[in-house]
């Protein structure tokens, strides 16, 4: 089995950052504007960069979901610097910082392999052992480099953190809803409750 891979949305992603996205995936964060003629750098947060930022393509913005239409791309540190049209100095950009770039998730592409997800398709998921022992919810998902890590918050104490490899996830069944696990030992905060 090998372990289940997770098709980017973003490096670090929350439920309620999910559920302020309103229904669509979010693909990059504005920061901070750059320069005086309405540049702002931009957190890519998916796979696909190329295939969403282009000069041209109309991207929804913040809460409202404004939808703007980028002017200019170009790469900056480790990811890009964007101009939308109509926004044309730095105190135009400086109304876009720090609010989610989305799509709809139609535009998604269907993951390709049995075995990846999209973090929007499990954020929310009880997470339950082998066993049938629900241990909470899905409530964030960490990027680490080795792997993802599952936060799952439990009715009644503290977060849970299980590593998303192929011993520990053992089913990720989106149709009926739900994330199947095998606890490893010193994986719960009590190991005696496992």
């Amino acid at each position: 089995m090998t372990p289940p891979r997770r098709r980017r949305s973003g490096r670090r992603i929350s439920l309620d950052e999910a559920d302020q996205a309103q229904g669509r995936v979010i693909i990059g964060r504005l920061r901070k504007p750059h320069g005086l003629h309405g540049e702002i750098a931009l957190e890519v947060l998916t796979d696909f960069p190329e295939a969403r930022f282009y000069p041209g393509a109309v991207l929804f913005v913040g809460p409202r979901l404004v939808p703007l239409t980028l002017r200019s791309v170009r790469p900056f540190r480790r990811g890009l610097l964007v101009a939308f049209e109509g926004y044309t100095d730095r105190g135009a950009a400086e109304m876009l910082r720090n609010q989610w770039v989305t799509i709809s998730a139609e535009e998604t592409a269907t993951p390709e392999h049995d075995d990846e997800y999209y973090a929007f398709d499990v954020l929310g998921l009880p997470v339950v052992t082998e066993e049938g022992r629900v241990l909470g919810t899905l409530v964030e998902i960490l990027e680490t480099g080795a792997n993802d890590v599952f936060i799952v918050e439990p009715e009644h104490g503290p977060p849970v953190l299980l590593p998303v490899i192929s011993d520990v996830v053992r089913e990720m069944d989106l149709d009926s809803g739900r994330i199947v696990v095998r606890l490893l030992p010193g994986l719960l905060p009590d190991a005696g409750e496992a």
